[in-house]
């Protein structure tokens, strides 16, 4: 673009911000509820709402509490919900054998949704963390994430979410060629409008650990995932991670974290052109509820900006804790 702009005084740019109205008309990007993806945390029990500590304003929901969550997101016309389930200990092993359990907590939470209300999409993830005694998404033997054998058991819980009704299947396990395998277990299988929602740049990040706490991994995680998760000093592998994952089958892309990688979000979609989405992660809710919650900053307009960011950068879409508040926050505003 090559702006061409008149001689001061003829040309003034602040005549078009001179008016709420003005400012209405000349505005690039929009935000709203339809481009939320709520994350929601799921949890044994009945009727249960526990908060996370690190996450004020988040709780672990029992099923049933997930579908009145479920109920309040399409009321408010978010379009999808993403579960990330809050596993016992006992269910952790070496072997992660409860991830591909048919009647595992994500799974009986998509069935319910889906009876409840059937027009939302319900997203979920694929990684192996969340049932994993060691914490990493991947299996782990004499301090080695392995890949292949990896990938199977990533197939597998896939499958299952896929025959219980999930929409979109967000594989966040950074293995190497799980988006070829899901795909092709996928079509195999018979799922073939299932959406495989990359998160195909992930980067290790220090803005991950109130989420760890939520789902239970933190206390459990042996060494870092580096060798799996992104280098935050790389933006031309981003590049190539997308590519690789679109050519394997990928329908959208994500990156993760959000607000720090702003720059990645503009590449993907300037050099893809595809659906893509960021995660604003449980750091960066945690930064922006902390402060709001003792006063340092408006709380209602820091999530606003923080998410408008998003769209400005060219995602199509974001995951973010705040979904509800701003969906109603903007429905206030119409």
């Amino acid at each position: 673009m090559h702006p061409i702009h008149a001689p001061f005084p003829a040309g003034r740019l602040r005549r078009t911000r001179k008016s709420p109205a003005l400012r209405d008309l000349c505005q690039e990007n929009v935000l709203t509820a339809k481009d939320l993806i709520w994350p929601v945390f799921v949890r044994e029990g009945t009727d249960v709402e526990e908060p996370v500590a690190s996450m004020p304003g988040v709780s672990r929901l029992s099923v049933d509490r997930v579908v009145r969550a479920a109920e309040e997101a399409a009321g408010l016309d978010i379009p999808a919900i993403c579960l990330f389930p809050y596993t016992e200990l006992h269910l952790k092993t070496e072997g992660c054998e409860e991830a591909w359990n048919p009647d595992n907590l994500t799974n009986r939470a998509i069935r319910a949704i889906k009876a409840a209300v059937p027009d939302i999409a319900v997203m979920t993830d694929v990684a192996l963390d969340p049932y994993n005694i060691t914490g990493h998404d991947g299996f782990l033997r004499d301090g080695e994430i392995l890949n292949d054998e990896t990938l199977e058991a990533l197939v597998r819980m896939a499958l299952a979410q896929a025959e219980a009704g999930a929409d979109i299947i967000g594989p966040s396990d950074m293995m190497d060629g799980r988006i070829g395998a899901l795909r092709n277990a996928l079509e195999g299988a018979g799922h073939r409008n299932v959406v495989l929602l990359s998160y195909a740049a992930k980067y290790a990040s220090a803005f991950y650990g109130p989420f760890r706490d939520a789902v239970g991994a933190g206390s459990l995680l042996t060494g870092d995932k580096k060798t799996y998760q992104m280098n935050p000093g790389n933006s031309d592998e981003a590049l190539r991670l997308v590519a690789r994952d679109l050519a394997e089958g990928a329908d959208m892309v994500m990156i993760k974290p959000g607000m720090p990688y702003l720059d990645i979000c503009r590449r993907v979609k300037e050099n893809f052109g595809v659906p893509t989405y960021a995660y604003q992660v449980s750091g960066e809710y945690a930064m922006i509820r902390g402060a709001a919650d003792r006063g340092w900053i408006n709380g209602e307009a820091a999530m606003i900006e923080s998410l408008l960011a998003f769209k400005r950068a060219g995602c199509d879409g974001i995951l973010t804790y705040f979904a509800p508040e701003v969906a109603r926050l903007l429905g206030r505003a119409m």
